[in-house]
This record gives structure tokens, C-alpha cells and sequence, in this order.
């Protein structure tokens, strides 16, 4: 099973990582970091499969994935 760390402060909101996920586990947070963007949250962390497409995509940084 993966584990995914997400840096909701760094998140600028961009949702990339959203739309590359593969099992569509992430999902916009309904409340916002102290910078004022939207962070995401993964919904299911037992479905993700640690592919890391979300790190890959994020251009900010803010996730990394642990297998």
C-alpha cells in the first residue's frame, strides 16, 4: 500500500494532480490553505497504487508518495 503526504499550505490549487490520477481518489479540499487556494485531499488512500503521477504533475512540490 502507498502513502501519500500532501503539502496542503504549498498547494497553490492548480488541481493537475487531480486530473492525472489514475483511481480519481483526489478530490478539492472544501476549505482553504492560509495562502488562500483550495489544497486537494485524496478521498480512498487504500485505492491509490503509488504510481506518483500526482508528484510528477505537481509543480509546486507539495506531494510525495512513499511505496
Amino acid at each position: 500500500m502507498a502513502k501519500v503526504s500532501i503539502d496542503r499550505e504549498r498547494c497553490k490549487g492548480c488541481h493537475f494532480c487531480i486530473e492525472v490520477c489514475p483511481k480519481k481518489i483526489m478530490v478539492v479540499e472544501k476549505r482553504y490553505n492560509q495562502k488562500g487556494y483550495p489544497p486537494v485531499e485524496i478521498t480512498d488512500m487504500e485505492m491509490c497504487t503509488g504510481c506518483a503521477l500526482c508528484a510528477e504533475m505537481c509543480p509546486d512540490v507539495c506531494i510525495r508518495v512513499w511505496r
